[in-house]
């Protein structure tokens, strides 16, 4: 049977959207006369970025609780009923054979509703410390798809399959030799290069550190190549120079990660799984601001192992400048560290996140 129906359901980040897409992608490959149909909640990006990638998507009146009280969180309730009625309409005119929820508080109602009607269900959890989402929902679906170890913590442990997270097919095949992306960069060959990416939209503290760290960097004769994300672009472009590239968003991920001797990043869930099929020396800065404190226990799972730096926000301004220098100088480091984060790669997750919603299709 090819012509299966599938619902995918996440969304309020890019990091609960683009494994989604991936996920979806991978399931067309496999059947490609299935029909897909998104749902995330209607103001978020994901109501974008998935008509975006080809796929229909219905929206859901649904947000997060605020941690203050506040008019959203007094509306919280009926946000809720209003999503299970709506999610139980999608279910009942759709007719799914699976759904997929990969996070986000758009993907509680739906994939209840679903259980509820005894329709295969499979979570993915991206980071080290599960979502709230996925801890209410853990008890009603068939199998968990996850990236770390120690996720009983959270999920009974008979459910959970460690996958990965899904990360994009260029980056997997990587291609493209260092060189051409020096090329491609106009860089200079004879120079080290840092990569530094704090997100699409950017991330103030990272960016703020980097300008003041510009001396070290020319002194040390490393070229930068700096994502500072839409929402700093003009404030951070006048740093650009011949050995300093300042980009809002790069679109050649592929070349910007073969040119990196040394990443700095943030440590949301893709952006580590990607870094792991990279294998390069990285410096982990984890948002302090997000859910759980989740990027922190991200970046500690890789430290704990000697597969990356982890330096916190509130200690660069005393640690920074030592730890980079150091791990620049050090060549043995750099090779240790790229050994051992390419050891943490789970290159076929989604792959095999879609031969599990395969194996309940069967059942």
């Amino acid at each position: 049977m090819g012509n299966y129906k599938f619902i995918l359901s996440g969304g309020g980040t890019g990091g609960h959207i683009y494994p989604a897409i991936a996920i979806a992608n991978q399931l067309k490959e496999m059947y490609p006369d299935a029909e897909f149909l998104f749902v995330g909640a209607k103001d978020r990006m994901e109501m974008e970025k998935v008509p975006q990638a080809g796929y229909n998507i219905e929206g859901l009146w649904i947000s997060g609780l605020q941690r203050k009280l506040t008019l959203k969180n007094m509306l919280f309730p009926l946000k809720v009923v209003s999503s299970l009625y709506k999610s139980n309409k999608i279910i009942k005119k759709f007719k799914p054979n699976a759904v997929i929820g990969t996070g986000g508080f758009a993907s509680g109602p739906l994939l209840r509703v679903a259980a509820g009607k005894n329709i295969p269900c499979v979570l993915q959890e991206q980071n080290s410390y599960a979502g709230i989402t996925n801890k209410l929902l853990s008890g009603k679906v068939q199998k968990i798809c996850v990236a770390y170890d120690a996720m009983e913590r959270f999920f009974p442990a008979n459910k959970i399959i460690k996958t990965g997270n899904p990360v994009r097919k260029d980056l997997v095949e990587m291609k493209v030799s260092k060189q051409e992306a020096l090329e491609f960069f106009g860089l200079k060959q004879d120079k080290p290069v840092l990569l530094v990416l704090g997100g699409s939209l950017g991330a103030r503290r990272i960016n703020v550190l980097i300008k003041e760290q510009l001396p070290l960097f020319k002194s040390l004769g490393v070229q930068v190549i700096w994502q500072c994300g839409k929402l700093y672009y003009e404030e951070y472009k006048e740093c650009q120079n011949e050995n300093v590239l300042v980009f809002d968003f790069l679109n050649k991920m592929d070349y910007a990660y073969a040119a990196a001797d040394v990443i700095i990043s943030r440590a949301g869930a893709g952006s580590v799984s990607e870094l792991s099929i990279v294998g390069k020396p990285v410096i982990f800065i984890p948002s302090p601001n997000v859910a759980e404190d989740h990027q922190t226990k991200n970046a500690l799972a890789y430290a704990d192992k000697n597969a990356a730096i982890l330096i916190r926000e509130k200690e660069l301004q005393d640690n920074f400048k030592t730890v980079f220098t150091d791990l620049f100088q050090d060549k043995e480091k750099q090779l240790e560290l790229a050994k051992n984060i390419k050891k943490q790669a789970l290159p076929n997750a989604t792959k095999n996140i879609a031969l599990e919603v395969q194996k309940l299709l069967k059942k």
